[in-house]
């Protein structure tokens, strides 16, 4: 069971990379380089920031809609803490302790489930 949900998160996490970004602009802000990846309809894919060429900080992920998809951080590379994933009426908590999923909790409109913990 623990293999099927954390294959399922690993399916949600990726999905939001699976479109290529039209275009990305990158902005220097102090040590961190800020940037943000558009789809091809021109909304904005992902919004986050590196530091020495690893993802850090916080990321956001949209649909070409415009939809978030999912909110997380990284530390050098690391997911790290409290990620949300939303798809359709459904909202994935999934907490990172060292790039691993140590708990998942989801919500719908049938209330809340506790996955794994």
């Amino acid at each position: 069971m623990k293999n099927i949900i954390l294959s399922l998160a690993a399916v949600i996490s990726f999905s939001a990379f699976a479109q290529q970004p039209k275009e990305t602009i990158y902005e220097k802000k102090g040590p961190l380089v800020a940037a943000t990846m558009f789809h091809e309809n021109g909304t904005i894919a992902q919004k986050g920031t590196y530091l020495n060429g690893k993802l850090h900080g916080e990321w956001v992920m949209f649909n070409d809609q415009g939809d978030k998809l999912a909110h997380g951080s990284y530390a050098l590379g690391v997911k790290t803490g409290k990620w949300l994933f939303w798809q359709e009426n459904t909202l994935k908590e999934v907490d990172f302790i060292n790039n691993k999923m140590a708990a998942i909790t989801q919500w719908n409109n049938k209330g809340t489930v506790v996955l794994n913990k």
